[in-house]
């Protein structure tokens, strides 16, 4: 074979052993440091991570731009005084902490139960808005046996006493849904302490789209 016509064979050969590396999918992390996250979900340990796929898609449930508002417009950054807004790494931390072992914390889906069939953030336990909300039927006995038995919150003749009482971390599908803001408004109306609430107001949207773990809601 001669000469030249081995180099433009060898060089071929290069350009599409180099083309197929490119195309082959790239490492997905969370952070530059992290890959992964496990987390306790169900009572079984989950892996969050993102999708390895690097042609994936937005879910179909979250691609619809132009819900109608009301009711679904869009949120403001600070939904009230002291109630911080978090975004994923932070929701990811409070969610390994918790499956260490951390009862201070409670990481809270506030959708309605057909949404949350759909898929939650592993480690989430569902806790309907129309749950708190007097305005849709939620009695007074029901949301005190929410507070006490869920929320850790204390009954003290009448009056709540909120010292012992979890760190909510609530969330729902994004940024133009109210259901996670109406659970929060509610309980700041009960007195529930504005520093224990966090608000992750990307929600489902922002997770999903993101490609992270997603997980079928436990019992």
């Amino acid at each position: 074979m001669k000469p030249k016509l081995l180099k433009i064979i060898m060089l071929t050969t290069s350009l599409i052993w180099v083309g197929n590396a490119a195309a082959a999918d790239k490492p997905v992390g969370i952070t530059p440091t992290m890959k992964e996250a496990s987390v306790m979900h169900g009572g079984k340990s989950v892996k969050i991570m993102r999708d390895q796929n690097n042609k994936a898609v937005v879910n179909p449930a979250f691609a619809k731009t132009s819900r109608p508002c009301p009711p679904f417009c869009i949120q403001p950054i600070v939904l009230a005084p002291g109630i911080e807004t978090l975004g994923e790494q932070e929701i990811i931390d409070y969610l390994v902490r918790m499956s260490k072992g951390d009862k201070t914390i409670l990481v809270v889906d506030s959708r309605t139960p057909d949404w949350v069939q759909k898929g939650t953030i592993p480690g989430a336990v569902n806790i309907p808005w129309t749950a708190l909300n007097p305005a849709k039927g939620a009695d007074p006995i029901s949301i005190g046996e929410i507070l006490e038995d869920q929320f850790g919150a204390a009954s003290l003749e009448g009056l709540w006493d909120y010292s012992n009482a979890k760190t909510l971390v609530m969330f729902c599908n994004g940024m133009w849904c109210g259901q996670s803001p109406n659970n929060i408004k509610n309980l700041l109306k009960f007195g529930y302490p504005a520093h224990k609430i966090k608000w992750y107001r990307g929600g489902m949207q922002n997770w999903s789209n993101l490609g992270l773990t997603t997980a079928k809601p436990t019992s």
